[in-house]
């Protein structure tokens, strides 16, 4: 960990040249990505955790990092012999990040400053407008927007990604893109705005029917989109984009502009005024407009969701491919002498599977390849140094996924690889019960996801067993494959499930130091029955892949529940049976053979 030491020496001279006490490195990009371009890496760079989510803190004398529960035991890991403290978010006695930096800053001996600093360039209007008030309250702390210290400091610094643009013809889009400008533009009048900026990525592409190779595992591109009432600029490198794609934009009214001239573009901007929403548009970005700001939600985010009848019909497509992949390789760990494999071999092998599909691009995350107590570790990431031979004995949580031209993949299978504990399998069982619940509800369209989640908890509530991350999540076209606003899970999400979005169902179990257990399918949302109560809606699965039945302690089961599992197994086979050969096949009818009590 010599380079963090040196890191967090050379930021904290470059701290001190400013008069900052504090500064504070999100995990977000200009675009509040979930996952950012290796330019914009700059809380791992500082702290070396390389997780998805998290805030690291560093103060003159001291560093601290937030992360969520899906992170607890690998950021301790990767925290170790650091400066850095590991903050746990949502558990009891850990403070805020404006709680702590108050009171580091009240513990120095000679506060030379009282200012905190942040990149306002990568981090959105909303949270920096909260931090602010929560700095003031922490005894008048200010905070300062305008510097980036990483551009001093990070000696070579990945740049920011030059990759050509691509096109993502109507058979996968099934929509022009004049259509969804003109539909935004609608949006747009009914919300009395003139125009908007689009900073997400994933919304950029699904509107412009573009896709690119930008962000690892999505295939999206950098860039913005500012929309008026007449016309719209897409701000990109223009190396990025071919011949051909410049006359697809200049058919489609896209005018072109260099990406670092967006700030420049909003202060021209003409109209009366403009929609931001503050959760995807930085600060910095959000300050440099010299309009009437309508605040509110994108309206993308919701069309996006959406699915159309050709997205819908790739989807199933691409989730037969997948399931394909998926059988040739439970087929193949079944024959195999697993204790020749590791974590990161099986991983190779699935992947390879996958890329002898048609239409397949890439992975859409990295794998999660947990084997014993690493399944615990809700986002474990097998690496050289933590990877681990699998033994004919306990249970392989293995969470991966696909990008094909006609849809994005996601599924979770936890699969017995020899003798388990009845203890593992009543938590395996426990797990199932929750999976399946959730995919035979039936519910009113446009209630909220949070208003299912207990369908997924209930019976493992019942034994004193829970999980903090969501139950399900949307899932992009060929995009992202965490795409919302829409979720299932615990806390407050008031975007409502409506026909045509998918979701994943995806509960859980972790024991830290035992095993982990998690079941996932991907889900479309379909319509169930119109009564006088309104319309009613529910799930179709769309992932085409066995359940493991061995660890399954069949009498803990519900008639309704085994009923549905063998409904779904008689799916699974009768989908995929033509498209495997005869060797496949067997293994295949006895996967998904129905079971009773």
């Amino acid at each position: 960990m010599d380079n963090i030491s040196k890191r967090l020496s050379d930021l904290r001279e470059l701290m001190r040249r400013e008069h900052l006490a504090a500064f504070i490195f999100p995990s977000t990009d200009p675009h509040q990505g979930e996952y950012v371009p290796d330019h914009w890496k700059g809380r791992e760079f500082i702290s070396g955790f390389n997780g998805s989510a998290g805030t690291a803190v560093v103060t003159l004398n001291s560093a601290a990092l937030w992360t969520d529960s899906r992170y607890f035991i690998a950021a301790e890991d990767m925290l170790r012999n650091t400066e850095f403290q590991l903050m746990k978010l949502k558990m009891e006695g850990t403070p805020t990040i404006a709680q702590w930096i108050g009171q580091e800053v009240a513990a120095m001996d000679e506060p030379h400053s009282t200012e905190v600093g942040i990149d306002g360039m990568v981090s959105s209007a909303n949270s920096v407008r909260e931090l602010i008030a929560d700095l003031r309250r922490e005894g008048g702390i200010t905070l300062r927007t305008n510097l980036d210290p990483l551009a001093q400091i990070w000696r070579q610094r990945p740049v920011i990604p030059l990759n050509p643009v691509e096109p993502h013809p109507m058979e996968y889009a099934g929509e022009e893109t004049a259509s969804k400008l003109a539909r935004i533009r609608q949006a747009l009048r009914q919300q009395h705005a003139d125009g908007m900026l689009m900073a997400s990525l994933d919304d950029i592409a699904w509107t412009l029917n573009l896709r690119g190779t930008d962000v690892h595992c999505n295939p999206v591109f950098v860039s913005y989109l500012l929309i008026s009432t007449q016309s719209a600029t897409l701000y990109i490198y223009k190396e990025k984009l071919s011949p051909e794609i410049c006359a697809y934009l200049k058919e489609n009214h896209v005018e072109v502009d260099d990406y670092d001239r967006v700030g420049q573009g909003l202060k021209d901007y003409f109209e009366y005024n403009i929609l931001l929403d503050p959760d995807e548009v930085s600060y910095t970005l959000y300050k440099a407009v010299r309009r009437e700001v309508v605040e509110a939600e994108s309206p993308v985010k919701r069309m996006k969701t959406v699915k159309n009848a050709v997205e819908q019909d790739g989807f199933r497509r691409a989730m037969l491919r997948d399931g394909i992949a998926m059988v040739q390789f439970l087929k193949w760990l079944d024959e195999a002498d697993v204790s020749h494999e590791t974590e990161i071999s099986i991983d190779r092998r699935l992947t390879a599977l996958r890329a002898r599909q048609p239409l397949y691009r890439d992975i859409s995350f990295d794998t999660i390849a947990g084997y014993g107590d690493h399944a615990a570790i809700i986002h474990y990431e097998a690496t050289p140094e933590t990877d681990i031979p699998l033994k004919p004995e306990g249970l392989l949580l293995l969470d991966s996924g696909a990008q094909y031209l006609d849809g994005t993949t996601d599924i979770t299978r936890t699969i017995a690889l020899g003798p388990l504990s009845d203890y593992q399998r009543h938590v395996y069982t426990l797990v199932l019960k929750g999976h399946i619940q959730v995919e035979m509800a039936k519910f009113p369209s446009g209630i909220s996801g949070t208003q299912l989640d207990v369908l997924a908890k209930r019976a493992m509530w019942r034994e004193g067993l829970h999980y903090l991350h969501g139950t399900g999540h949307g899932v992009g076209t060929y995009l992202n494959v965490h795409e919302g606003p829409h979720q299932i899970r615990m806390e407050w999400k008031p975007a409502p499930l409506v026909e045509g979005m998918t979701v994943t169902d995806e509960p859980g179990i972790y024991l830290p130091g035992r095993f982990g257990v998690r079941i996932e399918n991907t889900l479309l949302i379909v319509p169930y029955q119109d009564t006088e109560f309104g319309h009613f809606l529910q799930f179709e699965p769309l992932t085409l892949c066995p359940i493991d039945k061995r660890p399954i302690v069949v009498e803990e089961l519900t008639d309704e529940e085994l009923r549905w599992l063998n409904d779904y197994h008689h799916t699974v086979f009768t989908r995929l049976a033509p498209h495997l050969s005869d060797s496949e096949r067997r293994w295949l009818e006895q996967a998904c053979a129905p079971i009773c009590k």
